[in-house]
């Protein structure tokens, strides 16, 4: 009987001992998600501000979902334009080093309401091969989409192939949307005028960039 009250001291010790453990990793645990969290928030800070004063360009997945306005609706496309005719044709500078020729069709290109450029684009080879697509590009978001291109039979669109907005990339050798976006269709994140403006800096190739020199 006399070591009783020893055997309790001892177990009440022990118990104490592991709930303040238990209670000092619970602290730390929270700590480390409050850290974590901070960092996350202060990241999310520093990358808003830093692209507040970004000029036009390709973006992070993550900013580019971000900066997609989600109250924004894009305007149904049920009609294609006819397929192009080579008179109609208004061949564009894309890299002095690529093969490839670049074409936009003139009478394809609108400036809608939703604040997108759609166009015909015709892509041709050395050999003579065309690539004919009819798209879209969208200045508030630097993207592009693709509404259709050339069927099987070389006579027709085909639907099929259609996607969704993606990010325009920049640094590719036949990165003919950012040219087209830089140089012509866009600036400060809006369509720089009317479609027959665009095709008159198109037909002329006075690209945003000689308009900014003033030649």
């Amino acid at each position: 009987m006399p070591h009783l009250p020893t055997q309790r001291a001892v177990v009440g010790y022990d118990t104490l001992r592991r709930r303040f453990e238990e209670t000092i990793l619970k602290v730390s645990a929270f700590a480390v998600a409050c850290v974590a969290t901070g960092v996350l928030l202060a990241g999310c800070s520093s990358t808003k501000s830093s692209n507040s004063n970004a000029s036009d360009g390709p973006k992070s997945d993550f900013q580019y979902l971000l900066d997609r306005p989600s109250t924004w609706t894009e305007k149904k496309v049920d009609t294609l334009p006819p397929m192009p005719q080579p008179g109609n044709l208004l061949p564009f500078t894309v890299s002095q080093n690529t093969t490839l020729q670049f074409a936009l069709d003139a009478k394809s290109l609108t400036v809608d309401n939703d604040g997108v450029v759609r166009y015909t684009v015709v892509i041709t080879s050395p050999s003579g091969a065309r690539n004919v697509n009819y798209e879209g590009i969208r200045c508030q978001d630097y993207s592009w989409k693709l509404y259709a291109g050339l069927n099987a039979d070389h006579d027709g669109w085909d639907r099929t192939v259609e996607n969704d907005w993606t990010r325009i990339e920049n640094g590719d050798l036949n990165a003919y949307h950012a040219s087209l976006y830089q140089d012509y269709f866009c600036s400060s994140k809006m369509p720089t005028g009317k479609a027959d403006a665009i095709l008159t800096n198109l037909r002329y190739k006075r690209a945003n960039s000689t308009l900014i020199r003033g030649n």
